[in-house]
């Protein structure tokens, strides 16, 4: 992120600076161009903080829900439906291994939006990946597709880009909620088909044995703007209450499950407009009613929640800055027009307008960036966050994730240097989901 922050200050500057020079006034109050660049700075440094601080009672209200659905098991409810769907899907791990439920705590806490918590069981995974991988520093069939699987990821709550909707004054803020489940759905089945298709057809020749590598290490995170993720609240693997995640409902209730939640999809994205005004008072019901059943007393898991959620809204403000002020400079500059400009002749007639084209193109490299990129969007006047750029940058956001990332984090965790077919199945799962967001928000602003 280090090197994509300054390319696009610079980037912005130049272009900036090239127009200054060729520049001729036309009169009036016509300000010139390092003027407006100047001024793009301030406004979009003044707009974070003003949107950050508007974010608080939001991410407050999520977070506090959340922490309630986590005090009552929902994390471990889910790892139960979900384990005998892996065990089909993963046949060379062993059902009683600790990978295997490394991976489905991982994919449950993703599908709940709690992508902190996601990423530690994501590592262990890895690990435990790796000790029975036949080919140290070589990717195994599994470790490709779990992390295809986990670039996708099925997600049934984007609290985080709901509370920014909402906070940007959405009048339908979980109106994603469907459109999300759509797109995500048709990433991960396409991460899944890719991976195995490249599995059994492109890459079943012999892989030669790879030089020793050292034990792996647990990775330290800093605190730069890569390892922010803006989708997800914290959460800490130590607080996640586990016990029973190793076991499985019957595969009758799997799957029955997995046909229930198929099926609301075409609903869902059919009667979106009617179904979703009842989503956000349905689900603070919905997850206190569940805490309750669970003897969670949910009064203090939501304020403990809450106070967990303003930190986060706070904690977000330096990362906002540094984006929007960037990104406000790249497009005061002239350099955005450039770029998206051939680009969007070709995607105008796909559904991607040109202002969601930077969106898609930064979501793989970059949370922070896209997160940055989706809230400049949407707090844009002439765009506003219930029009179908604003749909479809929401969807965009909590349907495909930072694929360089993840499998940079992911396979450096086990010291992997061959990554085999990853890359094409997590891009791939990209493009799905951008498609299916696409096709997802055209039908639901039709209905």
């Amino acid at each position: 992120m280090n090197g994509i922050f300054f390319a696009i200050v610079v980037i912005a500057f130049g272009v900036a600076g090239f127009r200054q020079i060729t520049w001729i006034s036309p009169g009036g109050d016509a300000k010139a161009p390092m003027d407006l660049l100047a001024t793009a700075m301030v406004d979009s440094a003044e707009a974070s903080v003003t949107l950050a601080i508007g974010l608080v009672g939001v991410m407050a209200l999520f977070l506090g829900l959340m922490k309630v659905a986590e005090a009552g098991g929902l994390l471990v409810i889910i790892a139960k439906l979900v384990r005998p769907l892996m065990q089909r899907l993963f046949p060379d791990v062993p059902p009683d291994h600790p990978a295997m439920g490394a991976m489905i705590l991982n994919m449950s806490a993703n599908a709940l939006g709690l992508g902190n918590a996601a990423t530690p069981f994501g590592i262990r995974a890895m690990q435990e990946l790796d000790k029975l991988n036949q080919v140290k520093g070589t990717a195994s069939n599994a470790m490709v597709l779990f992390l295809a699987i986990n670039t996708s990821s099925v997600t049934l709550l984007p609290t985080g880009v709901i509370a920014l909707r909402a906070a940007a004054g959405s009048q339908d803020p979980a109106g994603i909620v469907p459109t999300t489940l759509f797109a995500t759905i048709c990433s991960t089945a396409i991460a899944i088909i890719v991976a195995k298709l490249c599995q059994r057809y492109w890459f079943n020749d012999p892989v030669p044995e790879a030089a020793p590598v050292t034990e792996p290490q647990p990775i330290e995170f800093d605190t730069g703007l890569e390892e922010f993720d803006a989708d997800s609240p914290e959460s800490s693997v130590e607080e996640l209450d586990t016990a029973g995640a190793d076991e499985a409902y019957p595969t009758w209730i799997s799957f029955t499950a997995l046909a229930a939640i198929i099926a609301l999809i075409p609903l869902t994205v059919v009667y979106g407009r009617s179904i979703a005004p009842w989503i956000m008072p349905g689900l603070m019901v919905a997850m206190l009613g569940f805490g309750v059943a669970k003897k969670v007393r949910v009064y203090e898991s939501f304020v403990e929640g809450a106070k967990e959620g303003f930190l986060v809204a706070l904690r977000i403000i330096p990362y906002l800055i540094a984006i929007l002020v960037a990104v406000g400079m790249f497009r005061s500059s002239g350099a955005m027009a450039m770029l998206i400009s051939p680009l969007s002749v070709i995607t105008d007639g796909f559904g991607m307008p040109a202002e969601a084209l930077p969106m898609a193109l930064l979501r793989p490299l970059s949370g922070s960036g896209a997160y940055g990129i989706l809230a400049s969007l949407i707090n844009d006047p002439s765009i506003g966050p219930d029009s179908y750029t604003g749909y479809l940058v929401s969807t965009l956001q909590g349907s495909t994730e930072t694929t360089f990332y993840v499998l940079a984090v992911y396979f450096g965790a086990v010291q992997i240097r061959r990554i085999r077919h990853a890359l094409i199945a997590g891009l791939s799962a990209d493009l799905a989901g951008i498609i299916g967001a696409i096709v997802a928000v055209t039908f639901l602003l039709q209905t």
